[in-house]
């Protein structure tokens, strides 16, 4: 039972040798390699040019691809709403009296300025006492 299966593998290894053969044959023409430094840029052109057309062709499938599965994902009825705006939750403040002590502290910096100097300091020694 081994046998066969071996004689097998190797019947079905040479037949896909032998396609991939005929395959190559027939898309891929052997390769002729100029001698003259000209004809080899040349050679060079053509194959870039071959390599540009096969990359376009790649990108716009790969755009085709990602544009299909952003709407198979999102299906074609459904838009997307951008205003975020719309969509946030309007809440209520409560006035604390945390919130209006601060507020009646004012500024910090009239704060600063009134106690900076001689009569800052003065100030500051008579409010103690």
């Amino acid at each position: 039972m081994l046998q066969i299966a071996a004689t097998e593998l190797e019947k079905e290894e040479s037949r896909r040798e032998t396609e991939k053969q005929n395959y190559l044959s027939e898309h891929c023409p052997p390769l002729h390699v100029p001698g003259s430094m000209s004809e080899v840029q040349e050679l060079c052109k053509q194959l870039h040019a071959k390599i540009d057309a096969a990359e376009e062709e790649k990108y716009d499938m790969e755009i085709r691809v990602q544009k299909s599965s952003k709407e198979a994902l999102l299906g074609s009825k459904h838009k997307v709403c951008m205003d975020l705006r719309a969509n946030l939750k309007q809440v209520k403040k409560e006035d604390t009296e945390k919130e209006r002590d601060l507020r009646d502290v004012g500024d910090w910096r009239k704060n600063i300025e009134e106690k900076s100097g001689m009569e800052g300091r003065k100030k500051m020694f008579e409010s103690e006492s």
